[in-house]
């Protein structure tokens, strides 16, 4: 069963897990936990649109971030992927300074303490990755950390 779940290496909820702790680390944000029930929901909405692979948010309970790629896009260079959106956040400012940054600041959202991934095979054979966070981030108005 977990390999349904999550595959091979750069994929494992370690994997996730070890990619964005390293982020929150580097702001002072506490680690997040790896959580089933939040895995499962992202499961279920990455095989729901493994068809088409369309980046569709499905506005659920959850913080969400969604990548599609191809077939050497894993988990974790989906991670990096949202990560690589830091330089467009000013924390001054508390916004997006030349691009978008909203995935990053959900990685690092201080509040956000469980997350659960998914990844799923597309039919064009690229990967559709879901990660969700709970309780959600990015709540206008607020600082990430």
């Amino acid at each position: 069963m977990l390999n349904h779940y999550y595959g091979e290496a750069q994929n494992s909820p370690q994997d996730y897990l070890k990619a964005h702790n390293a982020a929150r680390s580097e702001v002072g944000v506490q680690p997040m936990t790896w959580d089933e029930n939040v895995a499962a929901y992202a499961h279920e909405y990455a095989s729901q649109n493994a068809g088409d692979c369309e980046l569709v948010h499905s506005y659920g309970p959850y913080g969400e971030n969604l990548a599609e790629g191809s077939v050497e896009l894993t988990g974790t260079d989906a991670v990096s992927l949202w990560i690589g959106e830091k330089p467009n956040y000013d924390h001054a400012s508390n916004s997006c300074t030349g691009g978008v940054c909203g995935h990053y600041t959900q990685v690092v959202w201080n509040d956000s303490v469980r997350l659960g991934c998914g990844r799923v095979q597309c039919e064009n054979g690229g990967w559709y990755v879901s990660c969700n966070y709970d309780p959600p981030g990015n709540v206008e108005g607020q600082s990430p950390f």
